[in-house]
């Protein structure tokens, strides 16, 4: 009864294992060799194996059946050792084997043997005494060394150093044999085995050096690579934003914002940096990115360096407001002339010149006169013209969208206001403004006032450029009607410049 328990439940057992591990199959090659293992119910040891093979394609038999002696249905395994040193470690084998299975207890695999020595064992629990070595020779002489390589990991600064450590990886291969031994030194110190990853962190300039044997002996040229290992990054990088585009008189973006993200480390150099808008997830910055959602934003940045080392988070807070329509069209600019008339419709003893301007776009920036072939003067308040004779005064408007309205004009004439229109003239020899002596005569201007009369120093006004815009209107009329110079005019004006009338 407990025979036919133990081949039910090794049975189960067999068909679970089965179900994972692939069953070996007959091999058709009739030139390989075929070596045989035999199991029966002892768990200590194998009944027969092999000890010796020769190199190359070989057939393996594994047969744990009741031909063998196994009466109890008893599970072994064949598997061969892939990790313990001092073996070759180029076969996988592993195939367990009972005579319930649905080969009857008999498996067989193709494998390709190396010169060297195998190790195999069995791996159920409690059979750990069942183990054993294959040597492997001949298969032709191996005179062909390892190939070895080596590779160096690590953080890089922007000069290409490795920052705080830098590891080696070496790595050896060979077809023939197989690799036995891998060794390493660092800046030419002494050789020692490879066994895992060399990290190097001194700092300084530094050369590893390797190579490899097989199991033939035949060993590898010296392999070499060589690095520099700086120190250790501690400090952050820094982060900038700059936001550029058109702007009203608030300060807010027309349309859209233009955010720019810079970044700088003068250690390890910068690995990545990132924005993050309105709350939103933090995203890889890459270009320079264009804002044009209406309404006010915040956006953060942040950079890392190849060190791990995070920036502080810089912050942009800005509005964005719908661009207006662009203005084409210039102010509307009108003038007109105010003073007493005579019949002939003359202005008597003096003219008054009004000019308006008006803009509903971007609104009026500046206002000019010109009178008659004087300069162009910026107009601030009306301009009052006492010089008899004919006049014209043009006048023009700019916005604040650089719209220039057509120059226009007006003419009007100024009559005196009698044969004496100053009866308490001024008639010292020369233009006095203020007690300084231009050194220009004070001629009559052609009804009965003199220059004096007309600049009219002790006249009210605002402020001293008042003054001098009233100067260079008389003067500019004086030289128009022949009675001054255009030298002597700007002698008056300068005088009147320096003068503390106004002030």
């Amino acid at each position: 009864m407990r025979t036919s328990v133990s081949r039910r439940a090794g049975a189960a057992l067999i068909g679970l294992l089965l179900a994972v591990l692939p069953v070996a199959t007959p091999s058709a090659m009739a030139d390989a060799q075929t070596l045989t293992w035999t199991t029966d119910d002892d768990i200590t040891r194998y009944r027969s194996a092999p000890a010796t093979a020769e190199a190359g394609a070989t057939t393996i038999v594994f047969e744990n059946s009741t031909a063998t002696g196994n009466t109890t249905g008893m599970p072994h395994t064949l598997t061969f050792d892939t990790s313990a040193e001092g073996y070759n470690h180029d076969v996988t084998l592993n195939i367990l084997a009972s005579p319930f299975d649905v080969n009857n207890g008999r498996h067989q695999a193709t494998v390709t043997l190396t010169p060297g020595r195998y190790r195999y064992y069995c791996t159920l629990p409690g059979h750990g005494t069942m183990v054993g070595e294959l040597t492997v020779t001949g298969g032709g002489e191996d005179t062909t060394a390892p190939t070895v390589t080596g590779n160096v990991t690590g953080t890089r600064n922007a000069d290409g150093h490795y920052v705080g450590s830098a590891t080696v990886t070496v790595t050896a291969t060979d077809t023939g044999s197989g690799v036995n031994t891998v060794e390493y030194q660092i800046d030419d110190t002494s050789w020692r085995p490879y066994t895992a990853p060399v990290a190097v962190t001194a700092v300084g300039d530094h050369a590893v050096q390797f190579r490899a044997t097989d199991n033939a002996g035949n060993v590898s040229p010296t392999g070499s690579v060589s690095f520099r290992v700086v120190a250790g990054d501690s400090t952050p990088p820094t982060t900038a934003i700059a936001l550029t585009g058109d702007r009203d008189t608030a300060g807010r973006y027309l349309g859209a914002a233009t955010a720019t993200v810079t970044a700088t480390d003068t250690g390890s150099g910068v690995d990545r940096v990132e924005y993050q808008l309105d709350g939103g997830a933090w995203t890889a910055y890459t270009t320079p990115m264009v804002i044009s959602t209406l309404g006010a934003h915040m956006l953060h940045s942040r950079a890392a360096d190849k060190a791990g080392n995070v920036s502080a988070e810089q912050m942009a807070h800005f509005t964005v407001v719908e661009r207006p329509v662009e203005d084409t069209t210039p102010p509307v600019v009108t003038a007109g002339v105010t003073g007493q008339r005579d019949p002939a419709g003359h202005y008597i003893g003096t003219a008054t010149v009004t000019v308006t301007a008006t803009d509903t776009g971007s609104g009026v920036d500046t206002v000019e006169y010109r009178l008659d072939s004087g300069a162009w003067t910026a107009y601030t308040s009306p301009v009052a013209v006492s010089v008899p004779g004919a006049h014209t005064v043009r006048y023009r408007a700019t916005d604040k969208a650089g719209n220039t309205a057509a120059e226009q004009q007006v003419p009007f004439t100024v009559a005196g206001t009698g044969s004496d229109a100053c009866p308490d003239s001024d008639t010292r020899d020369t233009v006095i403004i203020d007690g300084a002596d231009t050194r220009v005569a004070n001629t009559d201007s052609g009804n009965g006032c003199t220059v004096n009369d007309l600049i009219a120093e002790n006249g009210e006004y605002p402020n001293h450029a008042a003054f001098v815009r009233h100067v260079e209107s008389v003067t500019a009329g004086l030289v128009t009607a022949g009675k001054l110079t255009a030298r002597q005019a700007g002698a008056i004006v300068r005088a009147a410049a320096r003068s503390g009338v106004g002030s």
